[in-house]
């Protein structure tokens, strides 16, 4: 299981690199092998910049080769919402990075909010304290003065208003889209109470929860839990940056088969004051 999962991360990293810096976000993953393994996969073309944890969640941020001489400042921070346990300590809050590159002020936010389909007030409180905490103790605001924050990670929302079988049988017949306007990060989003100002590519994928692990069969336990796009990437440029930010791609690798989950995978490209990517 531990080489299924160690390959599975390599899969994470994709083929075509044309990207100066690449940001991973895990959620539940033990510690062991998975810096290693990121990097192995990386050495040809990318280097290892940053990297924070709290228990189970981690993130780490690649850059190309010629990148640190691009990096004016770099700074982490966490905040825990509660929930451990376990034999990995599955912690639930958000691990986040800032970083300065060439004059682009960015912060990455990988996050694991509260699970279950009621629990919407919970998630959406979440993500409140996690952004007013986050760099919080520094004198200078680094979230808020940020040209481009992305979050990523198992926001855990889930689609309401409709069970497993049907939702189920929409996904078999590539019906999915018909299931956006039942999934609760869209709908809180366009009540205004969580994520304003953020972009999301749109959901074309299947839902990335939950799956047999070693396959990519919706749940068959005793549950049959309501598959849900439980797993995100939403981004927000500051407007008076002169920034622009186009989402050349939003997917979910099918491939990955050691977790319950699908991983997401976005390709943004940022133009600054319409000069080149």
């Amino acid at each position: 299981m531990e080489h299924e999962r160690q390959e599975d991360v390599r899969k994470l990293v994709s083929s075509n690199r044309r990207f100066d810096l690449l940001v991973v976000g895990l959620q539940e993953v033990p510690k062991c092998g998975v810096t290693q393994a990121l990097q192995e996969a990386m050495a040809d073309t990318h280097i290892l910049l940053c990297q924070t944890a709290m228990q189970s969640l981690q993130m780490f941020l690649f850059g190309a080769k010629s990148s640190e001489s691009y990096i004016r400042e770099m700074k982490v921070d966490k905040h825990a919402v509660g929930g451990c346990g376990g034999v990995i300590g599955r912690k639930k809050g958000a691990v986040a990075m800032y970083i300065n590159f060439s004059g682009i002020r960015m912060v990455f936010v990988s996050c694991h909010l509260a699970a279950h389909e009621h629990k919407v007030e919970k998630r959406n409180s979440e993500c409140q304290h996690i952004t007013h905490s986050l760099f919080s103790k520094n004198d200078i605001h680094y979230a808020k003065s940020a040209d481009i924050t992305v979050w990523l990670g198992d926001l855990n929302y889930r689609l309401q208003g409709i069970s497993s079988i049907p939702a189920r049988m929409m996904i078999e017949e590539n019906l999915q889209s018909k299931l956006r306007d039942k999934d609760q990060l869209l709908q809180e989003a366009e009540k205004g109470e969580v994520f304003n100002g953020y972009c999301e590519g749109t959901l074309s994928f299947k839902p990335t929860y939950k799956y047999n692990v070693g396959s990519s069969n919706y749940d068959t336990s005793y549950k049959i839990r309501v598959p849900s796009w439980t797993d995100r990437i939403l981004f927000k440029v500051d407007r008076s940056s002169g920034l622009d930010a186009i989402l050349s791609s939003y997917e979910a690798l099918d491939c990955v088969r050691s977790s319950d989950h699908k991983p997401v995978k976005a390709h943004l490209c940022l133009k600054v004051n319409g000069g080149d990517a």
